[in-house]
């Protein structure tokens, strides 16, 4: 009996892709993993240390960071998923929802930063 791969609703249709599809398409999921991490590091540090900052904007600015992590872990599953699809398909590779939405979180939460430190 063979063994089934998990997921199977990505693996299960298609074909094999060449292998080195299939590892570029993980260390892509593996960097926004680490992103997620950094980004959730970067949340807690900045609530740990204080840092001498105005304490609303700063909590602020914390919650948008581990927000924004919280968030692109499962969409980087989700986008690994799309891909692994879609080279398995043999079709194009799918639009990556992610850049904008992280932009705009890491954007906001260093406004929320420069103005904790501008109004200590």
């Amino acid at each position: 009996m063979p063994r089934t791969r998990f997921p199977r609703f990505v693996f299960d249709t298609g074909n094999e892709p060449d292998p080195r599809f299939t590892m570029a398409n993980e260390r892509t999921f593996l960097a926004w993993i680490r992103t997620s991490l950094a980004l959730l590091a970067g949340g807690i540090a900045l609530e740990v240390l204080g840092l001498g900052l105005h304490e609303g904007l700063r909590i602020a600015a914390s919650l948008v960071l581990m927000l924004a992590a919280v968030i692109a872990a499962p969409l980087a599953y989700l986008g690994w998923a799309r891909n692994e699809r879609a080279l398995r398909n043999n079709t194009a590779l799918p639009a990556s929802p992610f850049g904008l939405p992280l932009a705009l979180c890491v954007t906001l939460a260093g406004v929320l930063v420069l103005l904790a430190y501008l109004l200590r």
